[in-house]
């Protein structure tokens, strides 16, 4: 065989090239497939991507000392196809917690979520608040909260990183406004330690909660179950969590909204993904 130019290819060299350009071309579809297939397995099991990737449709921002949708500072963004959580625009940070509400409240699902922490955490957050956020769930409605509100009546799953050198727990529990009980024995501490490891440094994190309406509610780091507690409730001691009672007069908390925090240190949610589950699951 002869190339325009003069240059003659062998019939051994051409089938030669031939074979390397095949392989390179089944690599490049074997991965776009591995790609496709990922994202086909999660929409046939019914997973709800949460977080589009593009753009915050679907979510409402709530930040203390301002009104419901006021996004202060550019607290919550996507980019580069990241939903960040980031302080550039505070002097300080002054107390300004703030949570990123789902337009939905749910009841029994299964929350995944891939999150990192990155930067330095904001001039003036408080020292307990370094890598530190959350996934606030059976949350009331941002609606009912007051401007100056610090944190929405929930249960708090806490995203914590390691400061390098000594351990801390991740996927803890904190409850503001709320109690559980564990092991039958009501649970009235403000927080409460996982199993986990520490995960230290900028490294994504999957972290993963089973939520079954008002009976248990499980916390999963790399497929372990790291902590465990059930019949999620408000707490009568707290005046504006009792105020969010309903006309039953039931303490339990069946489901409620979705919340991502800000608490001061700079976060990058890459995922944050919802399975709906049957009400009969246990």
């Amino acid at each position: 065989m002869k190339k325009p130019g003069g240059l003659v290819l062998t019939r051994p060299v051409f089938v030669y090239a031939f074979v390397i350009l095949s392989g390179l071309l089944h690599c490049a579809f074997t991965r776009a497939e591995q790609f496709v297939s990922k994202t086909d397995v999660a929409e046939s099991e019914g997973w709800i991507q949460l977080f589009n990737g593009k753009d915050l449709t679907g979510w409402v921002p709530k930040i203390r000392y301002h009104e419901l949708g006021d996004n202060f500072g550019n607290t919550f963004r996507v980019e580069d196809g990241i939903l960040t959580v980031g302080y550039e625009a505070y002097d300080e940070f002054n107390e300004t917690f703030g949570h990123l509400f789902y337009e939905k409240p749910f009841s029994h699902y299964r929350l995944r979520v891939e999150y990192r922490f990155v930067g330095e955490q904001c001039k003036g957050g408080p020292g307990w608040a370094l890598r530190n956020s959350g996934l606030m769930l059976h949350g009331e409605d941002p609606k009912t909260m007051s401007k100056d509100q610090d944190f929405p009546a929930s249960i708090e799953v806490q995203l914590l990183g390691g400061n390098g050198k000594d351990n801390r727990t991740n996927a803890n529990l904190c409850t503001p406004g709320t109690n559980v009980v564990i092991n039958e024995k009501l649970i009235q501490a403000h927080c409460t330690q996982s199993k986990s490891d520490t995960y230290h440094g900028p490294q994504w994190v999957t972290v993963e909660v089973e939520v079954l309406g008002d009976q248990v509610i499980r916390h999963i780091i790399d497929g372990e179950v790291v902590l465990e507690y059930d019949k999620p409730q408000i707490d009568p001691r707290d005046e504006h969590a009792k105020s969010l009672v309903g006309d039953d007069g039931s303490l339990l908390l069946s489901g409620g909204t979705i919340s991502l925090q800000s608490e001061s240190h700079p976060v990058h949610f890459r995922k944050v993904e919802l399975l709906p589950l049957d009400k009969e699951t246990k």
